[in-house]
């Protein structure tokens, strides 16, 4: 709808825009700057690694019986510096080309599933993630 909109404007006004499609904004400053830091997220990765140092009990997964090669639904992740950079150079394409507005997808075009993000985890983390935790059980 709103991408709609943009566009009826865009053809009224002297206006371009850019819509930048994405989801699963992961990720922190690598500089340390900026990260999740909001108590209760439910970012999985941010909620995986919290079970992993103990912090929650377990991860709930929902859903398994989706047509993927683990049954477990599969989302694209984008690292939130490369966001970033993708806004700025959309901007900057903007700038360049002001008769022009652009919609456009944003992420590695591979997903991953909740088991495949919490098996990185657990390569990570020597505690990891229990497994029985991987059906929404608590860990023991």
């Amino acid at each position: 709808m709103t991408e709609m909109m943009l566009s009826d404007v865009a053809k009224a006004h002297s206006f371009n825009y850019c819509a930048l499609r994405y989801f699963n904004v992961a990720g922190a400053d690598p500089q340390g700057r900026t990260g999740q830091s909001t108590d209760g997220a439910t970012h999985l990765i941010k909620v995986a690694v919290e079970a992993a140092l103990g912090k929650r009990s377990h991860v709930s997964i929902f859903g398994d019986d989706f047509s993927t090669p683990d049954g477990i639904g599969v989302r694209d992740y984008i690292h939130v510096s490369d966001l970033a950079n993708a806004h700025v150079l959309a901007l900057k394409e903007l700038i360049k080309i002001p008769d022009r507005s652009l919609t456009l997808n944003r992420g590695y075009g591979r997903g991953f599933s909740v088991l495949e993000v919490l098996d990185a985890v657990d390569r990570v983390i020597p505690r990891g993630v229990e497994a029985d935790s991987r059906r929404g059980f608590p860990s023991s």
